[in-house]
């Protein structure tokens, strides 16, 4: 098995007073060769949203965007007549297809909103766009891996256009816990949303992610403290 750490301090950052980020891989303003991305795996984003401030009406096409709410209230309007507020639990998705254009505000007056924006590339080009979302309750995920994202829906899932699949996990401290591949060509992007884990020699702290790649067995892994795990399961 092979492991890359992506420590949280290393990722690209900017602050725009209303936004503060954390770009895991080459995004906008931020360019590092060495992290265009991770298998089909495009962006991940690490956003804080000042109340009230957001992301106005602006386009994509041909990617597969999911967006995880871990704080706050996001707000979401699209070109398809979709509207809805996300809070914490809940996650959305969008195949961008042939084309969609969407906003994306706090919809608190007085509280920021943090969130996880990621981007996948899909497995089918111009596809017609779509919108989902669902709320996933605590208790499906303390101590065990719940399945919030996956490209046929298991589990009450929500699907995208790609073989891969994203786990959620709270896990107590003193947990060992283990990861099973879905398929056995995947490679794996753990990101530690809080907490501190470890996997063979290597210590995540918050918000440092690894890279898992060449994986013959089931992945093992360790809490050293509470902790929020999510896992990227996605093809080469």
């Amino acid at each position: 098995m092979k492991l890359t750490v992506h420590r949280s301090g290393c990722r690209g950052h900017a602050d725009h007073g209303w936004l503060k980020t954390w770009h895991s891989f080459s995004f906008v303003g931020y360019y590092n060769p060495d992290r265009m991305h991770f298998g089909a795996l495009r962006v991940l984003n690490d956003d804080i949203i000042e109340a009230g401030m957001g992301f106005g009406t602006h386009p994509h096409d041909n990617m597969e965007i999911i967006t995880i709410v871990l704080a706050g209230e996001l707000e979401h309007r699209d070109s398809m007549g979709n509207g809805s507020v996300i809070r914490p639990g809940e996650v959305q998705v969008m195949s961008a297809g042939t084309g969609i254009k969407h906003s994306e505000f706090n919809h608190s007056a007085e509280n920021e909103a943090r969130l996880l924006q990621i981007w996948v590339f899909p497995d089918k080009k111009n596809v017609e766009p779509r919108y989902g979302q669902a709320k996933f309750q605590e208790e499906e995920m303390a101590g065990k891996w719940r399945i919030v994202v996956s490209p046929d829906g298991v589990d009450n899932s929500l699907w995208i256009h790609q073989q891969a699949w994203f786990s959620l996990g709270d896990f107590k401290e003193g947990s060992t816990v283990s990861y099973q591949l879905k398929k056995a060509d995947s490679v794996v992007y753990l990101f530690l949303i809080s907490g501190e884990i470890e996997i063979g020699n290597e210590k995540l702290n918050q918000r440092d992610a690894l890279c898992i790649e060449q994986i013959e067995a089931p992945v093992l892994l360790k809490t050293n403290k509470n902790s929020k795990i999510l896992v990227m399961e996605i093809p080469v």
